[in-house]
């Protein structure tokens, strides 16, 4: 025989979700919510980490948002202040500010450090977007605009988001991290283009040889995709790479619109 309606399981409707028979709780949620008593292990579970992603969306975007054009730069934290490398960090740093642009970086020391300072310097603004880390890393001391992050994909975000152009100084893995997803986000088209500028000849030579003689030939990548980086030990030329980057995008802006204008005014006079 079928069920009868009085042995049909139980159902209870929780927002867009349904539970039925044995998955119903013993109490509502206003009940857990409003009840001090009980365990706190709420507080680490799945639903309640989506509420601090969230949050962190929120500071961010709202702590960046009218910052003007911006360059970040990568490099690695261990870099030491007597160091070419750090010297070489700041005055790109300094030379970016003094072109107009907000320098961001990971707010950490070394490359970061040397790339804050060097905006500071001349009066720029200088961001750090900083990450907790399992050792303690605190935000160097010439950020002027700081926030710390929980999750990397929220501030790897931010650093796509609000930046025009990415330098990359000598670094480890999370400057190949920050490096590569930046190449795959602009070569997929994810992302509007923006110039990716690796500085120091030297110790980016055998990687992109590695690219050209390997990935290449292989069919891996286009040679359209090689064009997507530029190599420098200049700290003028990034920023005259990054500039005429921008000219150029913005005048294919212009011409984009003046078209779209045109259009419009035919459309209307047929």
């Amino acid at each position: 025989m079928g069920m009868q309606p009085d042995q049909a399981p139980r159902r209870r409707r929780q927002g867009p979700a349904t539970l039925r028979g044995k998955a119903i709780p013993s109490t509502t949620t206003d009940q857990r919510l409003l009840d001090s008593r009980g365990p706190s292990d709420w507080v680490h579970t799945d639903p309640w980490r989506v509420l601090r992603i969230q949050a962190e969306f929120v500071e961010g975007f709202g702590l960046l948002a009218d910052l003007p054009h911006a360059v970040s730069i990568f490099g690695s934290a261990r870099t030491k202040p007597d160091s070419e490398e750090y010297v070489l960090a700041e005055r790109i740093g300094e030379a970016l500010a003094r072109a107009g642009y907000t320098v961001i970086t990971g707010g950490g020391p070394g490359i970061m450090e040397a790339a804050n300072r060097g905006a500071g310097s001349t009066g720029g603004v200088s961001v750090g977007l900083g990450i907790e880390l399992p050792f303690e890393q605190s935000l160097n001391d010439y950020v002027d605009i700081g926030i710390e992050f929980r999750y990397f994909f929220v501030r790897k975000t931010m650093f796509v988001k609000y930046s025009q152009a990415f330098v990359v100084l000598p670094g480890g893995f999370g400057t190949l991290d920050e490096l590569f997803e930046a190449i795959t986000l602009v070569q997929t088209g994810k992302i509007t283009r923006f110039p990716i500028v690796l500085v120091g000849s030297d110790f980016w030579g055998g990687l992109l040889d590695w690219v050209k003689n390997q990935m290449l030939p292989a069919g891996k990548i286009s040679q359209e995709d090689l064009e997507l980086v530029h190599v420098t030990d200049d700290p003028d030329e990034v920023v005259d790479i990054v500039t005429r980057a921008h000219e150029t995008q913005a005048r294919l802006l212009e011409e984009r619109a003046a078209q779209d204008e045109l259009f419009r005014e035919g459309g209307n006079g047929s």
